[in-house]
């Protein structure tokens, strides 16, 4: 039994519906609900939901009819209902067919923004005059004497209501009053109602609005715009067609009350209620400093990006940028998870260890440190020869100097003669590099030396070296700069142990002097210069007395002339003997 009970609550029609099928809707033609007696009225069952053509049933104060077409004649007062297979049954539409001399026609159905017309009407026999119109029991003045009134894009609260009209027949004294009738004017749509895809989304995303309400199939053809609001300011782009907005992005300050209105073209405006958005924010988290170039390791004069970035974060972010021991590099403050900063054209004094900090309003969070390193390409190296005496001598120990003014470490040099690597050596700290070598003769020739440290090669300038034997006089410079090139040496203060000469011998004179230094006066070096050589003017030249010759001595076979102690006693230029050796 229970399992049979069970089958037909299945089986029943209608079962399967989740929800009731729409009502059908039942017309007039002519539209009047009150005609004289006699007259014929033409009933249409409407199905405006379904494209299926079926049955239609018809009822008649309560009871059915056995007609079943879309349409059926009437001349009986009463309440008329219909229904289709796919609708359910209508609302009751009242017919009248009345026996008075006088009656008021309004139309059915009668709908919001319509234009109507109101008929006071007579019979065909009966000829009446001075028409009045009423309704809610006060007479409506500007319609008096007419046999019809119209009324304009009607409104539910404002014309909704009973009407009944009075007139004189001929040339009688008394009034005729037709009966009370309702008008009710029909929602054309009702109340829209706003729904939010989230009520709570996050910042930065996106929102659909959607304004719902429903036309009704009776006024197909009526069009429809649907405004947005936030609070009581319209939100772009403005009213339209389409019963959605798409907001791309919300943000914190869009969080409020929003609505949205419906609009009829014959001005029926209708709102909904209020719903509240409210926009979340998410704090900035995982924030990151990214170096450009890889690594940070840069070249001076090369350009430096920060890049810096969060992993979540919404809203307006502000991004600074900071040096270890320095003030903030820079900020900017956007709509973004990541910016960068550029710092062109670095410098040594732009190395250091850098981060980097993201607030989006819960206070600023800080990056790890990221080292950056600025190397400095080696300028050309000087290169100086260090001697024991004036005249370089086969046997002297001769010290090759080679040292780039400036560049990063570690520093690679590499010494030269005629062109043919002799030493090479590594600075790891920076300065310079040294070797000695013990001179023979074949050590004669140019000599230079390169710097490298990974930047690039810089060579110096080449300087000449005359090796002689102990046997052999030889007044000519023993060292000697390329002529096109300047010659380099080292500070007035290391003048005695490493001199640059030329030896010079005075007419008839027992003295040999060598110059030992050409230099312009500088504020630097005029405290370590002569007495003398402060009270010139022009660039000085210092000599000194190297040898003292006796006259009377031979130089032995195969030995070196014999040499007093060496006096040195400094002179100024203008005390250059005029002759030198050849």
């Amino acid at each position: 039994m229970l399992l049979r009970l069970l089958l037909l609550l299945i089986l029943a029609p209608g079962r399967e519906q989740s929800r009731e099928a729409p009502k059908a809707v039942l017309l007039l033609d002519p539209p009047w609900s009150t005609t004289f007696k006699g007259q014929r009225v033409t009933l249409i069952c409407k199905d405006f939901y379904s494209q299926v053509q079926g049955d239609t049933y018809w009822y008649y104060v309560g009871k059915a009819l056995k007609k079943k077409g879309k349409s059926t004649e009437i001349t009986d007062s009463g309440d008329y209902r219909c229904k289709s297979n796919e609708s359910s049954i209508s609302d009751a539409v009242h017919v009248e067919f009345s026996s008075d001399a006088l009656i008021l026609q309004a139309p059915y159905p009668v709908f919001e923004g319509d234009n109507i017309d109101l008929r006071c009407k007579e019979k065909e026999e009966t000829k009446m005059s001075e028409k009045k119109y009423y309704k809610n029991g006060r007479q409506l003045y500007i319609y008096d004497n007419k046999d019809c009134i119209s009324l304009t894009s009607v409104h539910r609260d404002h014309d909704s209501g009973t009407y009944y009209c009075s007139a004189k027949p001929g040339y009688f004294r008394w009034t005729v009053n037709t009966k009370s009738l309702r008008l009710q004017v029909q929602e054309l749509f009702p109340h829209p109602k706003l729904i939010a895809n989230s009520s709570r989304p996050i910042e930065g995303n996106p929102v659909t609005l959607t304004c719902e309400t429903q036309l009704s199939p009776q006024r197909p053809n009526v069009q429809i715009q649907f405004c947005f609001f936030r609070s009581n300011q319209v939100l772009k782009p403005g009213c339209s067609s389409s019963p959605q907005l798409q907001i791309s992005a919300m943000w914190t300050e869009n969080s409020g009350p929003y609505w949205c209105e419906a609009r009829a073209v014959s001005h029926i405006r209708k709102e909904s209620l209020r719903i509240w958005i409210s926009v979340r924010r998410v704090r900035v988290s995982d924030v990151n400093l990214e170096v450009q170039p890889s690594g940070g390791q840069l070249v001076e004069g090369e350009m430096l990006v920060l890049i810096c970035s969060v992993a979540r974060g919404t809203g307006n972010i502000t991004f600074s940028w900071h040096r270890e021991g320095a003030v903030s590099l820079g900020k900017k403050t956007q709509r973004s998870l990541l910016t960068e900063l550029r710092v062109p054209n670095v410098k040594v004094q732009d190395a250091g260890r850098y981060y980097c900090t993201a607030n989006n309003g819960y206070g600023p969070l800080l990056s790890r440190r990221r080292t950056v390193t600025v190397r400095v390409p080696v300028s050309p190296p000087i290169l100086t020869l260090r001697a024991p005496r004036a005249q370089a001598v086969v046997g002297d120990i001769l010290e090759f100097h080679c040292e780039a003014p400036r560049g990063s470490a570690p520093i690679w040099y590499q010494f030269y003669h005629e062109n043919v690597i002799l030493w090479n050596s590594s600075a790891p700290s920076g300065g310079g590099a040294s070797f000695n070598l013990s001179l023979t003769a074949e050590h004669s020739g140019s000599y230079s030396c390169e710097a490298d440290n990974g930047l690039g090669t810089q060579h110096s300038h080449r300087l000449s070296l005359n090796v002689i034997g102990l046997s052999t006089t030889n007044t000519s410079r023993p060292f000697r700069t390329d002529p096109q090139e300047p010659t380099h040496s080292e500070p007035l203060a290391q003048m005695e142990l490493q001199p640059v000469y030329n030896n010079v011998n005075p007419e008839k004179s027992t003295l040999i002097y060598s110059q030992v230094w050409s230099f312009q006066r500088t504020q630097q070096n005029a405290a370590s210069s002569t007495s003398l050589d402060r009270e010139g003017k022009e660039p000085s030249t210092l000599y000194s007395e190297v040898k003292k010759i006796d006259q009377n001595k031979c130089t032995e076979p195969g030995g070196s002339a014999h040499e007093d102690a060496a006096e040195y006693e400094n002179l100024p230029h203008a005390q250059q003997p005029q002759n030198t050796s050849p």
